[in-house]
């Protein structure tokens, strides 16, 4: 059904005369922008446009495709790197031999010309439903792609194919008729059907001690990381996407400035997946979207990345998904509302905003699949705060709903602590439900070492006002080993060097062993000073600074066991 342009106001256009239902794609104008229905009142429609609608006007052709904004899913989309609508970028710009998209230009998702290796898992006769695996394809060197029925479809195997194919040729055909491809598509904001939800009682590992140790994160759990500029998200992210015990990245850079999209488009294909040996980019889908690109892509790219996150889970998949950042999403939200003249809330923001954060982050979550396998979507949200100011809408609607606060801190970054996660505003909320795993799979002693350590580093803030004032020879002895013991926590455990070789990466076993080692000195150390050993010879133990440089060595075990040995004998002598 074709109508006409009434009005213009920026990315927001406002049709007549033609029937649609909401989430619609519809194309506007001469050259065909894409644009999506964002409201309905009589026999006007409210489309938000993908592309700069700059020289539309009014009276122009509108059509509607009667199709929601979908994405391409199938063998192909790794190593991609795709802006907010699916559109894949090197493809486009080898189309206009320049850096920068004309308007109107598009390209299919997946690649229509390459042919892909498909095995069948199914025979003639078989019975299928949604969910179900029919066959796989090597799709990276150590990525298994396996092809799914989609949810909608079920019915039995007539005929099936094997050979390669392109993503639009018919591989399998059921009896009804129905042909599957080894692609299907899938409307954004309509999150993939699961069997059922698990509970997140497996945490993610990450092998930065700070977040593993104090504020750990569950497979399909949902955190945020806040912080101003330059207080080390994206680093923090790369980790993450580097050593998080997940197979698939999904990375959405959803309006950052163009300078730090070019950094990750440019870092990412370059970084080493440290469990192959061979590039990050093998396991990882790019979605790119700077700042100056339309604001209507930018917030349709948060739901593109998480339909493909989802894809991958359905496969029985764990998928880690970084948002690079929510703010700047919010902020396309703002933009676009006003457009519309709606009732603005806080700050500007849209008064749904707290209800749109939700949507997206409650498609995480750790599943059972309809096939039967078991599979996860992790989401980590940046959050940038302008100035660093956590009472802003975002950051506040946004701790409301995740579950784990990594709240970066410029003062941190600063004095050169990295990763710069302040330990007492951070928090998170499935310590309860990862306790019984880290009984079975760390140690039964773990909760109440990480417990004595933050009560440790509490106790040091607390005294640290006083120490501000008087000094720290004023405290008392006690409190004056206590402020050693959380220095030591700080820098042995929680600093953390992601560009050294050894200490990029921790595991949950040496880093028990390394909390263990602290808190032995701490109750050592505790039981001299009781027994009248001067608190100067205490904290002299050669042994005590031997165990700042543990983390450091290749042969962590050995030179542990040697700090450990050299310690006993140390406060052996004191007391005699």
């Amino acid at each position: 059904m074709k109508g006409t342009i009434y009005r213009v106001a920026g990315p927001v256009v406002t049709v007549i005369d033609v029937p649609t239902k909401m989430y619609d794609v519809v194309k506007i104008g001469n050259e065909g922008l894409m644009g999506e229905v964002i409201g309905i009142e009589g026999d006007k429609s409210t489309i938000q446009v993908y592309e700069d609608t700059s020289g539309i006007a009014p009276g122009e052709p509108v059509e509607n495709t009667n199709m929601p904004l979908s994405v391409e899913l199938g063998p192909g989309l790794l190593e991609s790197i795709y802006d907010g609508i699916q559109r894949p970028l090197p493809v486009l710009m080898e189309k206009m031999k320049s850096d920068f998209i004309e308007r109107g230009v598009t390209a299919p998702g997946l690649d229509r010309e390459k042919k892909w290796d498909f095995v069948p898992t199914v025979t003639k006769g078989t019975n299928v439903k949604g969910g179900d695996i029919i066959g796989t394809i090597q799709e990276t060197h150590n990525i298994e792609h396996r092809i799914m029925v989609p949810p909608n479809v079920s019915g039995v195997v007539d005929e099936i194919k094997k050979g390669l194919f392109t993503v639009t040729e018919c591989v399998c055909r059921l009896t009804d008729g129905t042909e599957l491809s080894l692609m299907q598509k899938w409307p954004v904001r309509a999150p993939r059907p699961v069997h059922k939800k698990l509970m997140p009682d497996v945490p993610l590992v990450t092998g930065q001690r700070i977040l593993d140790g104090l504020f750990p994160v569950a497979k399909g759990g949902t955190a945020a990381i806040p912080g101003p500029f330059g207080s080390g998200k994206t680093v923090t992210q790369q980790q993450l996407a580097k050593w998080s015990d997940t197979e698939i990245v999904v990375y959405i850079g959803c309006g950052e400035r163009g300078n730090e999209m070019a950094d990750v488009l440019n870092e990412f294909p370059e970084l080493e997946d440290p469990k192959t040996g061979r590039p990050l980019m093998e396991r990882t889908v790019l979605i790119a979207n700077t700042s100056n690109m339309p604001v209507a892509a930018r917030e349709a790219s948060v739901y593109t990345g998480i339909t493909i996150a989802e894809y991958y889970r359905d496969m029985g998949y764990d998928v880690s998904l970084m948002a690079d950042s929510t703010s700047r999403w919010a902020e396309a939200m703002r933009e676009i509302s006003s457009r519309l003249e709606e009732m603005p809330g806080e700050e500007g923001y849209p008064a749904y905003l707290s209800a749109r954060l939700s949507e997206f982050y409650e498609r995480a979550g750790r599943v059972d699949t309809l096939s039967g396998h078991s599979g996860s979507v992790t989401v980590i949200g940046a959050v940038s705060p302008p100035g660093g100011d956590f009472s802003e809408p975002v950051t506040q609607n946004t701790l409301r709903i995740v579950k784990v606060f990594w709240a970066l801190d410029a003062k941190l970054s600063q004095r050169r602590h990295f990763p710069s996660i302040n330990w007492l505003e951070s928090y998170s909320l499935y310590t309860d439900t990862l306790s019984d795993w880290y009984d079975e799979h760390v140690s039964p002693e773990w909760a109440e070492m990480r417990g004595d350590a933050m009560e440790i580093l509490q106790k040091e803030s607390e005294l640290q006002e006083i120490v501000q004032l008087v000094g720290s020879d004023a405290l008392p002895e006690d409190q004056q080993l206590t402020m050693e013991v959380a220095r030591m926590i700080r820098e042995y455990f929680l600093q953390q060097n992601a560009f050294h070789k050894v200490d990029t990466f921790c595991t949950m076993e040496k880093q028990y062993k390394l909390i263990k080692a602290i808190m032995k000195y701490s109750d050592l150390a505790t039981s001299a000073l009781e027994s009248g050993i001067p608190l100067g010879s205490i904290l002299a133990v050669k042994s005590k600074d031997d165990l700042a440089k543990v983390k450091f060595e290749a042969e962590f075990d050995q030179a542990l066991d040697a700090v450990l040995s050299e310690m006993d004998k140390e406060f052996g002598e004191l007391r005699r």
